[in-house]
């Protein structure tokens, strides 16, 4: 069956498990509306003796809520969907699409759904490149269009940049708002907001740096201090400037 033979949305199911825990089912055309990012994951991960890949939950800071992963792809895949401001939800394995009406029929079950701040929805694949197959990119290419018929965005990632994923893992060590201080914060922001200044300097101004630097972690976390993280590792030298308003 060839990717263009697959209908983008009319007739389309998808099946789904509520907040509730029952699973649920219908036609993707009537249930696209559906807040898919609160939902319970539609399958469980397999386990089995000798299995490589590492499964676990990533603590979302931005809902304070768990997300399941598979692999240490996704794992980063999910960290970084959290350090994304734009994001508000995600849910993983959210549903699974199934093109019952054709020959050869296909289901898919995503790896993620994300919701934004501006109410639109992403949905999400995480697979290395090397690991995308003919069949895989036809479902995928199949699920785009799936996604574009009812209004929503859809990316399939694979092994995140290397130097932002180890900056970011870093930060998200600091990712919870014990490491928030609302007057070493301040200091921080007033300073960064007069020009980049070295991570090592910043800190050092606003108290001891033992500390400051936790709180600085955090805030870079958050967005309200920004600094270029596919550069190089996160140093002293690390140029901070002023982000987003907290």
């Amino acid at each position: 069956m060839s990717a263009s033979a697959l209908l983008p949305a009319v007739g389309v199911q998808v099946v789904f498990v509520d907040e509730a825990g029952v699973k649920q089912s219908g036609a993707l055309e009537v249930l696209w509306r559906t807040g898919f990012e609160h939902v319970s994951p539609v399958r469980s991960f397999g386990s089995f003796r000798g299995q490589r890949s590492f499964q676990g939950s990533w603590w979302f800071a931005t809902t304070g809520e768990h997300v399941g992963f598979e692999s240490w792809v996704e794992r980063d895949a999910v960290m970084l969907l959290d350090f994304d401001p734009d994001v508000v939800a995600v849910s993983s394995q959210p549903f699974c699409l199934r093109w019952a009406d054709l020959p050869g029929a296909r289901r898919h079950v995503p790896d993620y759904f994300a919701r934004l701040a501006d109410g639109s929805a992403v949905v999400i694949d995480v697979r290395p490149d090397e690991l995308v197959g003919a069949d895989d990119a036809e479902v995928f290419a199949a699920t785009q269009r799936t996604c574009a018929a009812v209004g929503w965005g859809y990316r399939r990632v694979g092994v995140a940049d290397a130097v932002l994923a180890a900056n970011v893992r870093w930060l998200s060590g600091f990712r919870h708002c014990r490491c928030g201080n609302a007057p070493a914060g301040s200091e921080l922001v007033r300073r960064a907001a007069a020009g980049p200044v070295p991570v090592a300097d910043l800190a050092g101004c606003a108290g001891d740096r033992l500390a400051v630097l936790p709180v600085l972690y955090h805030l870079l976390w958050r967005g309200v201090l920004a600094a270029d993280l596919t550069a190089a590792p996160l140093s002293g030298r690390t140029v901070v400037r002023a982000g987003r308003p907290g």
